[in-house]
């Protein structure tokens, strides 16, 4: 399966203007790279303007969900939709969306661990549904959002599902980089899974953002590497068979002992 990865930079607080610049992006992507799956990342329609989501934020996913959902009918892809602001009965989520080739919306995620350096608390409402396998053309998957990604077990639950690709869809800082990268590389050798992340790059608020998407085999090794600082798109075609090669190889979960663990 081929994925094309969008580092993007986004505008803060102009929601009709980052999807303007996703679907253009979505547009030339597929004509250049002919993706099978896009992956967006965490909060791309507004940023993180957390005092103007209470106007700026989508009602129960719209527009956003239907311009994936069309975007994926009409070029035939499948989208890991990145996450976006949304309004819920007047509760604010940070919810992720997965669309097929044929418009249908897979999966939804409400992001589950809210931010409290980043006050996320105080504006958002965290997720009350716990992680689930999605399947795009046949492939189990997972996906968590930025700060998902230092609780390891929502990535372990997700392999002993049967996952073996996790997304992690982030607006992660350059003062964290280094944790970034490595709880990455960790959550791909521990559960033997292909890693493919999609972090946006610039600044906003005082705050610098780390860029450096990644694709990470279930080797751990790293397959691709988004630069620092520039918005730039990451493809990369995965061999689904290494994740089997290497389980079997290293047959950690045949190898656990589940009554034992506190």
């Amino acid at each position: 399966m081929k994925f094309s990865i969008y580092q993007m930079d986004i505008v803060p607080g102009s929601p009709e203007t980052n999807r303007k610049r996703v679907q253009a992006w979505i547009e030339q992507v597929v004509q250049t790279e002919k993706p099978d799956t896009v992956v967006l990342p965490e909060m791309w329609t507004t940023a993180y303007t957390l005092p103007e989501l209470e106007t700026i934020a989508d009602m129960n996913g719209e527009p956003t969900k239907s311009l994936l959902q069309e975007l994926a009918i009409k070029h035939h892809i499948n989208i890991i939709g990145g996450s976006i602001a949304n309004n819920v009965d007047g509760e604010i989520y940070n919810s992720a969306f997965v669309v097929n080739r044929k418009g249908n919306v897979v999966y939804q995620y409400d992001k589950i661990h809210l931010v409290p350096m980043l006050d996320e608390p105080t504006y958002l409402k965290g997720g009350q549904k716990a992680t689930e396998v999605f399947e795009l053309d046949g492939i189990k998957m997972g996906a968590i959002i930025c700060y998902d990604l230092r609780f390891p077990e929502l990535a372990r639950s997700l392999a002993l599902e049967g996952a073996q690709v996790l997304h992690i869809l982030a607006e992660w800082p350059l003062a964290r980089k280094s944790h970034w990268k490595h709880l990455q590389l960790a959550r791909a050798i521990e559960n033997q899974m292909y890693v493919v992340s999609a972090n946006r790059v610039g600044t906003h608020d005082g705050v610098e953002f780390a860029g450096t998407s990644l694709v990470i085999d279930p080797w751990g090794d790293i397959v691709r590497e988004g630069s620092v600082e520039k918005e730039e798109t990451l493809t990369v075609l995965l061999d689904l068979e290494k994740v089997k090669q290497v389980r079997k190889n290293v047959p950690i979960f045949t190898s656990r002992v589940p009554k034992l663990y506190k």
